[in-house]
């Protein structure tokens, strides 16, 4: 299997790309904030070697519907997508999968803390 080189009108081009930390740092953030329902800004990410992949680690509040709205529906928490630990659970795959496609890099692992909970007034939860 031959491995083709990049080429722009019959020459082929040489060099190398990288993504810097910044910018795997703030694709992770949102990809974070967009499936645990909270702003970029509260996301807190970090990344370290894990032998040779990339491990990300996450602190980030998650967002949920006001108690009340719970107790009054038990059903709204499927519409969110379950319980908090279920959430998350699911974020940690998709975060993962959504950062390895658009970046490129390879990660072993998405950890995750939950810092607190952000009450969602309008709408649902994403």
């Amino acid at each position: 299997m031959s491995s083709a080189v990049p080429t722009v009108r019959g020459q082929e081009l040489s060099g190398h790309n990288r993504i810097s930390t910044q910018a795997l740092t703030s694709l992770a953030k949102a990809a974070a904030a967009q499936f645990l329902g909270v702003d970029a800004e509260d996301v807190r990410a970090d990344w370290t070697d894990d032998d040779g992949m990339l491990a990300l680690s996450l602190v980030t509040p998650i967002s949920i519907p006001p108690l009340i709205a719970v107790v009054l529906d038990p059903s709204r928490l499927e519409g969110i997508g379950g319980s908090i630990w279920d959430r998350t659970v699911k974020a940690k795959a998709r975060i993962l999968a959504t950062v390895t496609e658009l970046s490129g890099a390879r990660l072993s692992r998405v950890d995750i803390r939950i810092s607190g909970a952000k009450i969602s007034e309008g709408g649902r939860v994403r």
